[in-house]
């Protein structure tokens, strides 16, 4: 083990619960004998490459303790893809500061970020103690039974679903229709959590479409009209990465971001929430409205999930265990134990095993048909999503004269 400085960065999309995480990393990394100085990357490995750097040894207490309840991301994130020729840049930054612990908070891509570092500074015969925390909404990450971030934005999507279901069930003889769109390029997790909002057979949502299965346009629409011949309407929930079974995106974008992944947001153009509402007015002239909410669920701090801001910041702690036990190469894991009661441990996963690749949800946590969750998902999700508010209906007492 080796005495210097530590580096702590963000990256990709901000969470309720990110700088969560880099509170804990803050914390634990200040009783680190071996670390002298603790930088913070501004805006990524790209302001890194700029020497853009945070003093966050000299950050007061307060401050660190209140990024434990602030939403978004403290140092400004980046999607800037590490290039070879970046590597010698780095190496050099590196070396100037005399960083000798990395701690990169991020997703699949961030996580290819950091292995690339420690593999190349590895390679340059410098010591570098490169350490994953792991954090996206998606719930993509493999080597790890949930992200932090994940349980907050799932919590949001529920109430959000939850709530426009009833406003929809009320004002069916209005609008037959209601579709919500939810973030997930590759995997359904987020879409999936919507279950929750279920609590009556006629509650919200009726289907749930995920990336995970091929898009089947006259299925779709043979769902739709069932639905709404069985309740008077129909509620829809949607994961942004829908494709067809050659591969088409539903949404017909085809801008990429710079990591070569289809952008499904409002810089891809049509969304899929959009193309699924065309297809119903088109079919059966309904009266509908789509709802895309995109990053305002990933800083939803009003929802937030305890457990996930727990599990946030001890991530965090845990990745400077590793540190101080001479790891590197490794991401920060999380294994559940069991659902009830709510049980887990942490653990570690090597980054070649998590960069890149998206984990999509299993099999088993769909229904038969592909249009809605098992109970074996409720399972899963339930202990995450937290405590959700009761609501009422009036009963079907109709007046006699």
């Amino acid at each position: 083990m080796i005495r210097g400085n530590a580096l702590i960065g963000q990256s990709g999309g901000p969470t309720s619960v990110i700088n969560s995480s880099l509170a804990g990393v803050i914390e634990a990394v200040r009783s680190f004998s071996l670390v002298e100085e603790i930088y913070g990357m501004k805006f990524g490995i790209e302001g890194f490459m700029q020497e853009w750097l945070y003093n966050l040894s000299r950050q007061p207490v307060r401050i660190i303790k209140g990024l434990r309840t602030t939403p978004s991301s403290a140092l400004g994130s980046s999607r800037h893809k590490v290039k070879q020729e970046d590597l010698p840049r780095i190496l050099e930054v590196l070396k100037k500061y005399n960083i000798r612990y990395f701690f990169l908070i991020g997703g699949n891509d961030t996580m290819d970020t950091i292995h690339r570092v420690e593999t190349y500074c590895r390679d340059q015969h410098y010591e570098l103690h490169g350490i994953g925390i792991p954090k996206t909404v998606d719930n993509d990450l493999f080597g790890t039974d949930h992200t932090p971030g994940y349980a907050s934005a799932a919590r949001s999507n529920i109430l959000n679903v939850k709530q426009a279901g009833i406003l929809a069930r009320d004002m069916q003889k209005v609008d037959q229709f209601v579709i919500y769109q939810t973030i997930g390029r590759d995997a359904g997790w987020l879409a999936a959590a919507t279950a929750l909002a279920r609590k009556d057979e006629d509650d919200a949502p009726h289907l749930i479409y995920a990336p995970e299965f091929h898009f089947d346009r006259e299925k779709f629409l043979w769902d739709v009209e069932s639905c709404i011949k069985i309740n008077g309407w129909v509620s829809i929930v949607c994961g942004e990465g829908l494709k067809y079974p050659d591969g088409t995106p539903v949404s017909a974008s085809v801008t990429k971001d710079k990591f070569n992944n289809i952008e499904f947001g409002a810089m891809g153009g049509t969304s899929v929430g959009l193309s699924l509402h065309r297809m119903i007015v088109s079919k059966f002239g309904f009266r509908g409205e789509f709802q895309i909410t995109e990053s305002l669920i990933m800083s939803d701090f009003v929802r937030a999930s305890q457990i996930d801001l727990e599990e946030a910041y001890q991530c965090g702690v845990e990745a400077v265990k590793l540190a101080e036990k001479g790891e590197s190469g490794v991401m920060v894991s999380i294994e559940r134990i069991s659902n009830e009661p709510y049980t887990i441990k942490f653990g570690k996963v090597p980054l070649r095993e998590v960069a890149v690749s998206a984990k999509p949800m299993p099999r088993e946590y769909f229904n038969e048909e592909g249009n809605h969750v098992s109970q074996a998902f409720i399972g899963y999700i339930k202990p995450l999503a937290g405590e959700l508010p009761e609501f009422i209906r009036l009963e079907k007492i109709m007046a006699k004269r």
